[in-house]
Formats: structure tokens, C-alpha cells, sequence
């Protein structure tokens, strides 16, 4: 990264960018030394120290030997980013259940809540009352004051001020939810889809950490999409989510999905069509989906009981792939747990009837690293896009 200032640029505003980069790279990679820091941002060393010096006297950084040595002679400081010096108010909010987090610099979550409300209809407002009255006492329980919140949501979601267009599987329609937040928790709020979220995270601290073209397919009652293009979340016109898989038309005279189509990926592949495919009643607990997973990877049976649940996993991905080119494909949420002869038969099968798979010697096809907190940590790095910006 380059910070050379430009023609007419300030010192000052050369200075805060320098800052902001600095800890943007603490806070997503985690503790460096100063030389490796100058190596990264393309500073000087007498630039890191004076920037690590402000922060550190900002306490929003600490520097300290490593807890571990190697080699001969005196090793280097890290400078380490302090969890608590900014923290954000995550919330993933799921048809069957919402999750809260207090989560600092660095991607720590520093404590948690959650609560089950699976119900025919969800009402937003009573969704928003519980989250309010849940941060609270969490804020109360931490000590400490969250600088912004972010919020993930299964849905058509405008980033700028967190109106939620359409949630289907909520039974949401034009929902202000991040301007009552906003004025209740009295924070910025910052909201956005839940698999832009996941892929989000994915990108940043779990399995595509280093991949630059990810797709994250997430898994609830519903299925959908993340994607990272070139490194960076891919949104479409007026920066609304892109990614919508789930009503990608598969089987044209298939089942009748909500959306109003027919035959939508995620009537072959949602957490209803797996439990059929388990054999179990379409609207069994997800805890019931998952025993009955982990009892076929114990008895090394699912490539035959779930040939067909395969077959349109494949399908889908194998679109998926052809259209957006990705080296890694990521399944996440209830996808996490099928066993892992499974996913390593999608992605031969990804590989086998994708052109751009093969061009790509092969799309790679892994599950979640962080399993159910991916959405929660993306909405707290959704918060932290500008928190870190201003410090």
C-alpha cells in the first residue's frame, strides 16, 4: 500500500489515513512487529513509530515481547490492537433464532446473548424491543460503551440507512429497522444481508482467508449467497446484496418456493429439502438435521442416501461457479454439517461439469470455519468498516 500524499493533500489528512490503514491491518491480521508493519503499509520505520505511539497513547494498541521466542538474541516488540478500546454491538438476527455480540478490535468477541423466536409470523417490532432490552444488560455487564452496531439480516437490505426491503422468511416488507435501532441504542447502526455478511467473515477470519474470489452460501430456512470479487464484498445497483442463489429456477416444475417461482434452488436444497432427504418431517428442529448428518457420517452412508439432495447441491454450485468464477466456495450454516465425504464429492462434481472450475484447476468446495458466529462477526466488521476509519 502506497501513502505517498499527492499534490495538495494535508499532512494531517495523509497522517490519519496512515493511522486508519495501521489499524485496520492490527485489527484483521492481528499483531506485527514495526518492521513488518512498515513492510506492509509501505512506510518508513520512523512513520510506524510515530503512529504506533499515538495509538498507543490513544489506548487503542499496546506493544509487548511475544509470549513465545525463537532464535538467538532480543526479539522484536508486537504491537497488539486492544479489544476493548473500540467495540461494536453485533446482531444476527435468523428465523428461529437471534444472536447478540459485543465484539472488539481485532475480531474478539468479548460477550454474547441470543434468543430463540421461531413463530409463524416474526414481528419486527418485537424483535427490535428484544434487542434493545438484551444490549443492555450486556453493555452493563462488559463496562464498556459500543462505538456503532451492525446487524445481519436474512434479506433485500439498503446499506445506507438499514431499511429492509424484503425478508421473506421474516414475513418482513419495508421495515425501518435501522433507524429504530439507531435511535433506541443511540449508535450509527449498520446493516446489511446475512450471506454477504458470512462471506464477509469467511474473507477475513476463516476458511478464505488469502482467497481474493469467494462465494458463500449460507444455509438457514433459506439458502443465499455472498460474494467476494477481487478481494473486496460485491454489491449491485444502489448497493443492494448481490447473491440471491437460493431463487436461482433449477426444476422449473418443482415445488412452489414463497418467492412465487417454481423449482428454486432452495426448494431442492433448503433446510426443508434435506430433511425430506433425511427421511425426517420438512419442519423437524435444525438440532434433529444435524444428529441424523452426523449419524451418516458415523455410518459413512450419505453419498447413497443423499444422492439426489447431491445432485442438486451440485447443480446450483456448478451455476454458481460457472457465473461468478470463484477460487473457493464456502458453505455455511446448516450446510456445515454434512459429512465431509459429501463436500468432497461436490467438489469433484463441481469440477467435472464446470468449464471455469477446470480452468481454475478445480473451484475448491470447504464448510465454515466459524460455523454460526460467521454473521455475527460480519456484522461486527460491518460496524467496524467506519469506526476504524474515524480513529
Amino acid at each position: 500500500m502506497t501513502t505517498t500524499p499527492t499534490a495538495g493533500t494535508r499532512p494531517d489528512d495523509v497522517r490519519r489515513h496512515n493511522r486508519a490503514a495501521l489499524l485496520r491491518r492490527l485489527h484483521v491480521h492481528g499483531p506485527s512487529t514495526r518492521a513488518s508493519l512498515a513492510t506492509d503499509l509501505g512506510l518508513n520505520r520512523s512513520t510506524i513509530k510515530a503512529l504506533v505511539d499515538g495509538l498507543a497513547e490513544d489506548g487503542l494498541v499496546e506493544e509487548r515481547l511475544p509470549a513465545r521466542r525463537s532464535g538467538a538474541g532480543r526479539p522484536s516488540l508486537l504491537v497488539l490492537p486492544q479489544p476493548q478500546a473500540a467495540v461494536v454491538l453485533a446482531i444476527d438476527i435468523r428465523v428461529e433464532r437471534a444472536g447478540m455480540a459485543l465484539v472488539g478490535i481485532g475480531g474478539e468477541i468479548l460477550g454474547r446473548g441470543g434468543w430463540n423466536m421461531r413463530s409463524t409470523t416474526i414481528d419486527p417490532r418485537e424483535v427490535f424491543t428484544k434487542i434493545v432490552d438484551t444490549a443492555g444488560p450486556l453493555v452493563d455487564e462488559l463496562g464498556v460503551q459500543p462505538v456503532a452496531a451492525g446487524v445481519s439480516v436474512p434479506g433485500v437490505v439498503r446499506h445506507a440507512d438499514g431499511f429492509v426491503h424484503e425478508a421473506p422468511n421474516l414475513h418482513w416488507t419495508d421495515i425501518p429497522l435501522g433507524a429504530w435501532l439507531s435511535r433506541a441504542l443511540h449508535l450509527p447502526v449498520h446493516m446489511g444481508n446475512d450471506a454477504e455478511l458470512g462471506a464477509v467473515a469467511e474473507h477475513l477470519r476463516g476458511v478464505a482467508r488469502g482467497f481474493d474470489d469467494v462465494v458463500y452460501i449460507s444455509a438457514d430456512v433459506g439458502v443465499g449467497g455472498g460474494v467476494i470479487s477481487n478481494g473486496v464484498s460485491m454489491r449491485g445497483a444502489g448497493g443492494h446484496h448481490v447473491g440471491e442463489v437460493g431463487h436461482m429456477v433449477v426444476r422449473p416444475r418443482g415445488r412452489r418456493c414463497y418467492c412465487g417461482s417454481h423449482g428454486c434452488w432452495e426448494t431442492e436444497v433448503g433446510e426443508r429439502a434435506l430433511a425430506r432427504a433425511l427421511g425426517l418431517d420438512e419442519n423437524s428442529p435444525v438440532g434433529a438435521i444435524v444428529h441424523e448428518l452426523r449419524l451418516l457420517a458415523a455410518n459413512g452412508g450419505a453419498l447413497e442416501e443423499l444422492a439426489e439432495f447431491t445432485e442438486w447441491l451440485a447443480l446450483g454450485l456448478g451455476n454458481v461457479v460457472n457465473l461468478l468464477c470463484p477460487q473457493l466456495v464456502v458453505l455455511g450454516d446448516l450446510f456445515t454439517a454434512l459429512p465431509s465425504s459429501l463436500v468432497e464429492h461436490l467438489e469433484e462434481l463441481v469440477r467435472e461439469r464446470s468449464m471455469v472450475s477446470r480452468a481454475l484447476a478445480g473451484t475448491r468446495v470447504a464448510t465454515s470455519a466459524l460455523g454460526s458466529d460467521a454473521k455475527l462477526l460480519g456484522a461486527a466488521e460491518l460496524a467496524f468498516e467506519t469506526v476504524l476509519a474515524d480513529w
